[in-house]
């Protein structure tokens, strides 16, 4: 029994132990923080190399994000499927890594479905399995100068993704003989009753159909005639045109090379699917782009949710793994919902941030109505934030500048004569790294309208600019000394009428307090 002198040192080291543990929780904190260019609002891997999302689906009040990852270094390597949920899609809880390697090779990117009929057989307890459907990747026979390296394999899981078996039959698509035969994307036709597979085989996509996920026949392919680049990572879905009863089918494929604006990026096409053919409503076959910026690629959707939402890898092959974070690389984008419209003469996709991102606003700052004739300063008190801004469309350059005090600054706005919006990050600081980095990126659109309508998110090394309700989106990293916490609009020529806006500034997900 302790007398009273004793209890009072024992109080007093009990006390110590505390504050020291506390000192060293909020350290840790902070240091997460402040660690260079990692972001406060978008998914990155706690640590190493991460690339295309992989396998999105939402069961049960979870939305899944599987992602190509590399445990051991944050360059590419041997891939495994690391895993997130999110009861938002915002603030991600992360998993331990779902699948590993084997014997038949590297787990590269898929897709995952809830099979609701328990066509496969791998359900349990009467509750539908959740299956994987991915690329393998036999490292063994790429060095060796084989054509037969990849084939379709699949998993299961009955813990909501948690655990997984890989089917014992695996592959479930042989190799045709093409080296670069990869990225199953696996949706439910419903007027068919059967699964469908789109996957990237080289220079174009190859349909397939099943009736149990496990056995598969080929049904037909689409591409573009004499277009040599390489495809990855496609997506099929069907869509409500805006304000009609008109549904079409979209096919998403990023491309290696070829973007707007230099190396890899998403692309898609507008058409229709009757169960197993893809016919593009352009007989040409023109490619329109889902983000003309320069770090969205691998961009897919969400499976067994409504409503169409997807995500994208906010990197670009030509610099991903030069790029200067050091613990992690890599970010996702803001998840993004698709809408479908129809113009006058054809149809375009317009992508916003989802709305689940509101729950990290802070209080909105009004921006009045003025007349710019050189520049007016923003009421930007911070480096990650949300500014929406309206301007009368003239002859005039609207430029938005964000910047800090060490000669940092992200140029972005609309150019009045080439009639485009733009990115620039030629002054953002560090891009030695890469002579295809820095740069002025302009949409491949231009825009007619009336107005100015601009929606940009910026976080620590990312910027996302909206403009035209979404039907111009453009996504680009950078990677400041300093943060960017100022901004101002500058107006070049005559003067540029700001109708209006918002500041808004965006708290940290929870894992980044």
């Amino acid at each position: 029994m302790l007398t009273s002198p004793h209890r009072f040192l024992f109080c007093i080291l009990l006390m110590s132990t505390f504050l020291s543990c506390k000192q060293e929780v909020v350290t840790k904190v902070e240091t997460h923080q402040v660690e260079a260019h990692r972001p406060m609002y978008h998914f990155t891997p706690d640590s190493m190399w991460m690339n295309d999302p992989n396998g999105l689906v939402y069961y049960e009040g979870e939305y899944h994000l599987f992602y190509q990852y590399y445990p051991d270094s944050t360059v590419w390597g041997p891939m495994h499927w690391g895993h997130a949920v999110s009861k938002d899609m915002i603030d991600w809880q992360d998993l331990p890594i779902a699948l590993y390697p084997d014997s038949i090779g590297y787990i590269f990117s898929g897709s995952a479905v809830i099979d609701w009929k328990n066509t496969s057989g791998f359900g349990s307890n009467g509750q539908p399995p959740m299956i994987a459907i991915y690329t393998y990747h036999n490292m063994d026979a790429e060095k060796a100068g084989s054509m037969y390296v990849q084939s379709q394999g699949i998993a299961y899981s009955n813990d909501k993704g948690r655990t997984w078996t890989k089917y014992k039959a695996n592959p479930v698509i042989n190799s045709p003989g093409i080296k670069d035969f990869r990225d199953p994307k696996v949706i439910w036709h419903e007027a068919g009753k059967h699964w469908v597979m789109v996957l990237a085989a080289r220079d174009k996509v190859k349909f397939y159909t099943s009736p149990d996920l496990k056995s598969w026949t080929f049904a037909s392919d689409f591409g573009i005639e004499k277009d040599p680049r390489l495809w990855e990572c496609p997506d099929l879905f069907a869509m409500k045109v805006e304000g009609s009863d008109e549904t079409k089918w979209i096919l998403i494929t990023s491309m290696q090379t070829g973007a707007p604006n230099g190396g890899t990026g998403t692309s898609y096409w507008v058409g229709d699917f009757d169960g197993k053919k893809f016919k593009c409503d352009d007989a040409k076959g023109t490619q329109k782009w889902l983000d003309d910026g320069k770090d969205n690629y691998a961009f897919v959707t969400w499976s067994d949710m409504p409503g169409r939402v997807g995500i994208g890898w906010m990197s670009n092959w030509q610099y991903a793994q030069k790029v200067p974070s050091q613990k992690w690389r890599s970010a996702m984008t803001l998840p993004r919902t698709l809408h479908l419209w129809k113009t006058h003469i054809d149809y375009v996709i317009a992508t916003m941030p989802v709305t689940e991102l509101k729950n990290l606003y802070g209080q909105d700052v009004s921006i009045p109505s003025a007349t710019i004739n050189k520049n007016q300063i923003l009421p930007v008190n911070t480096s990650t934030y949300k500014l929406s801004l309206n301007f009368k469309k003239s002859d005039s350059n609207v430029h938005i500048v964000c910047y800090n005090d060490h000669m940092d600054s992200l140029v972005l706005g609309y150019d009045a004569k080439a009639k485009k919006y733009f990115i620039d990050r030629s002054h953002t600081g560090i891009a030695d790294f890469s002579e295809d980095f820095a740069g002025k990126h302009y949409c491949s659109n231009t825009y007619n309208s009336d107005t100015i309508q601009l929606d940009i998110f910026i976080d620590h090394a990312s910027v996302e600019l909206f403009a035209e309700k979404g039907k111009c989106a453009m996504t680009d990293v950078f990677f400041t000394k300093h943060p960017l916490d100022k901004a101002k609009v500058v107006s070049t020529g005559n003067n540029a009428l700001l109708l209006g806006g918002t500041f808004t500034p965006i708290g940290a997900i929870s894992k980044r307090k």
